[in-house]
């Protein structure tokens, strides 16, 4: 499993039981340096350009990340690039379509963070091969891609 923009690994550690092993790429060493080495791995990487070979994952996820990042288009094509055929990619973001994510982004705006949120449509977009879904809940979605 890769998690893309996995930071401290918060995430990887709730689900490392379900995979043979985790890598968390993220570019923040101070984030990764808090991660558990013991079962996770952690390597210094932006999602617009993967250190991996091509197919290299079976898994990959990228939780509540993709509105941090600023080449959408380039991400989306690293996470699909590193995916092994009959992998499944997953990207939970806040689904900007609700009211109270709406309010998030604009405060992110006014704290001056370079936040852009898509809509899971958009997201989807992102990906013109493999097969698509959106499942959206309580201002949560979900886009889950297999390759």
């Amino acid at each position: 499993l890769l998690d893309v923009g996995g930071g401290t690994g918060r995430v990887s550690s709730a689900i490392r039981d379900l995979v043979d092993g985790v890598v968390i790429a993220d570019v923040s060493f101070g984030m990764l340096d808090k991660a558990d080495r013991s079962s996770l791995k952690p390597v210094c990487g932006g999602s617009e350009r993967l250190p991996f070979a091509d197919s290299s994952f079976e898994r990959v996820i990228m939780v509540d990340a993709l509105h941090h990042v600023i080449h959408h288009a380039d991400s989306a094509r690293e996470m699909f690039r590193v995916l092994k055929p009959g992998g499944m990619l997953v990207i939970e973001e806040p689904d900007i379509r609700t009211f109270g994510v709406k309010l998030i982004a604009v405060a992110e705006k006014l704290l001056l963070m370079r936040s852009h949120f898509l809509t899971p449509d958009e997201i989807m977009k992102l990906f013109p091969d493999g097969e698509k879904t959106i499942r959206a809940e309580d201002g949560t979605a979900w886009v889950i891609v297999k390759k």
